[in-house]
C-alpha cells in the first residue's frame, strides 16, 4: 500500500487540512493518508501545544468519516523532539510492506533544504507537495525532481493559529472546523 504522511501539530486540525487529505487520498496515487500527530516539531514552541491525546482524539473525529484517512500516534513514542528522517526509518522498519511518502505544503518544500538528512529523505521516498501561497523561492535542486510530485490541490489559506486566535476573542469559526471537532472544543473549552 502507498501511504502519504502528512505531518503536523494539528491545534486543531481544520476543514483545509481534510480538503488537502481528501484530495490527495481522492486524485492521487495514495492508497492512504496518514494523519501524523507530532508532539514537538523542532520549528515550534511546545507551549502552544493541547495535550498529544487531544489533538489526536480531535484528528480521529475529523476523519473517522473517511476511510482513506486515518490518525496517527506514530511519533508519540519515539525520543524528543524528532525528526521526520526518523519516523520514517521507524516506520519503513515497523511497515516494510508499505510505501510511505511525504505530503508537505509548497511552503515546506522552500524550506526542505533545512531538514536534518533531507537527502535521506529523498533518496527513499517521493514528496507530495501542495500548493501554498508564500514568499521566497525553491531551492533549483528541488526543480523537476524525480522524487518531488506537484499536486494541482485546492489553495488552502486557513491556519490553525488563526482559529485559536479567533476562538480566544469569541469569533464563531465553527465552518473551518468538522463539526465533531468543532463540538469536542466547544465541550472541552478549549483555546478560550
Amino acid at each position: 500500500m502507498k501511504v502519504g504522511l502528512y505531518f503536523g501539530s494539528f491545534n486543531p486540525i481544520n476543514i483545509g487540512h481534510l480538503v488537502i487529505g481528501n484530495y490527495l487520498a481522492e486524485h492521487s496515487d495514495l492508497d492512504q493518508i496518514w494523519f501524523v500527530v507530532t508532539p514537538h516539531n523542532p520549528f515550534k514552541k511546545k507551549d502552544t501545544l493541547l495535550d498529544n491525546y487531544q489533538r489526536l482524539e480531535m484528528v480521529y473525529l475529523a476523519t473517522k468519516e473517511y476511510p482513506k484517512l486515518k490518525p496517527s500516534d506514530i511519533e508519540f513514542n519515539l525520543p524528543q523532539p524528532n525528526y521526520t528522517v526518523n519516523t520514517l526509518a521507524y516506520l519503513q522498519e515497523k511497515h516494510p510492506q508499505h510505501d510511505f511518502c511525504l505530503i508537505m505544503g509548497e511552503d515546506n518544500l522552500k524550506g526542505f533544504h533545512k531538514w536534518k538528512n533531507y537527502q535521506v529523505i529523498l533518496e527513499d521516498h517521493d514528496i507530495y507537495v501542495y500548493p501554498r501561497i508564500s514568499e521566497g523561492p525553491i531551492e533549483t535542486q528541488f526543480d523537476n525532481h524525480k522524487k518531488i510530485h506537484r499536486v494541482d490541490a485546492p489553495i488552502m489559506e486557513l491556519s490553525s493559529t488563526y482559529i485559536r486566535s479567533a476562538i480566544k476573542k469569541g469569533i464563531n469559526v465553527q465552518p473551518m472546523l468538522p463539526q465533531g471537532v468543532w463540538k469536542y472544543l466547544d465541550d472541552m473549552n478549549f483555546y478560550k
